[in-house]
């Protein structure tokens, strides 16, 4: 049963699932807990816990910023919703490359280069 777990399409669907828009974060985070994984899903999940940390604290900052602010309170929801939706789209575009088998990636976030 662990060899059927262990092929590389199984691997290549562990990487699909890192990807996951917000519950992505949790299965990456647990591969780099317990230090295993493949060099190629360690990469990875570094990658899609910097991108969810990144815009967890973002849409906070700005939820923060539209309840304190009157004036700014339309302007900051709307900059929250297309945060979350360039979020969203940047998670479907990396699947699309893996899915693709090339290089996924961020510039100034982190490249992973070779995909099984």
């Amino acid at each position: 049963m662990t060899d059927f777990l262990e092929t590389d399409e199984m691997r290549h669907i562990k990487l699909f699932l890192y990807l996951l828009p917000v519950f992505g974060f949790f299965p990456a985070i647990w591969t780099l807990y317990r230090q295993g994984g493949t060099r190629p899903e360690r990469t990875l999940s570094r990658l899609v816990i910097k991108l969810s940390v990144g815009w967890l604290v973002a849409y906070v900052l700005l939820g923060f910023g539209a309840t304190s602010s009157s004036s700014l309170h339309l302007p900051m929801l709307i900059s929250a919703s297309l945060l979350t939706s360039g979020y969203f789209l940047v998670n479907l575009w990396m699947m699309v490359q893996l899915w693709q088998r090339k290089s996924v990636g961020l510039p100034g976030v982190g490249w992973v280069k070779r995909l099984p």
